[in-house]
């Protein structure tokens, strides 16, 4: 894809993983659940580091996480987590690694109350993207919402770890059940 030029909410010609990521996957609505338990896994790996660190670390995860199948990964043994945390190509946390593995039997639970989980996430929002209204900047970009204090809640309380109200709302973002592109960026909606 040729990259088009202009200002962007993060990434650029000196990062173009990140740049590439900016323009062709945030914020752009998701509706696959296998995608969606890649998001919730990554984001709750981001916790307390950068995402540029977890985006570059990405391909090592999809190869060491089974391309995140969720029943796999619902199914890692002792040895599997050992495997895991002996991997420098992922961040080696054993919190994290426990609640990728404990996030995809609740992830399963989901599937199964739902139908899909994508039916259940969006629930959040109603099923819609949601926009906030008025110039979006650097500066008036929140941390949380109402909406993904309700999602951590409820997550939390089916058993998720990993998954507080700052994570939620980044995993909405990366989803694009909301759409946080600045005002000044070539990916803001028009009107």
């Amino acid at each position: 894809m040729t990259q088009v030029q202009g200002v962007r909410c993060f990434g650029g010609p000196e990062d173009s993983l990140m740049m590439s990521y900016h323009d062709e996957e945030w914020g752009v609505p998701l509706h696959d659940d296998r995608e969606f338990f890649e998001f919730l896994c990554l984001e709750g790996a981001q916790a307390g580091l950068s995402w540029r660190t977890i985006l570059h670390k990405r391909e090592r995860y999809r190869e060491v996480f089974h391309d995140f199948d969720v029943e796999k990964v619902a199914a890692y043994t002792d040895a599997d987590r050992q495997r895991l945390l002996a991997d420098a190509g992922i961040v080696r946390n054993r919190l994290k690694v426990n609640a990728f593995i404990t996030n995809a039997q609740r992830f399963l639970d989901i599937q199964k109350e739902f139908g899909t989980f994508d039916a259940y996430i969006w629930g959040f929002t109603g099923h819609v993207t949601l926009r906030r209204s008025g110039e979006l900047t650097m500066g008036n970009t929140p941390a949380s919402t109402p909406e993904s204090d309700a999602m951590a809640k409820d997550l939390k309380a089916r058993g998720f770890k990993f998954i507080g109200t700052t994570v939620c709302y980044a995993f909405m973002q990366a989803t694009g059940m909301v759409n946080d592109h600045l005002t000044a960026c070539i990916k803001a909606p028009s009107g």
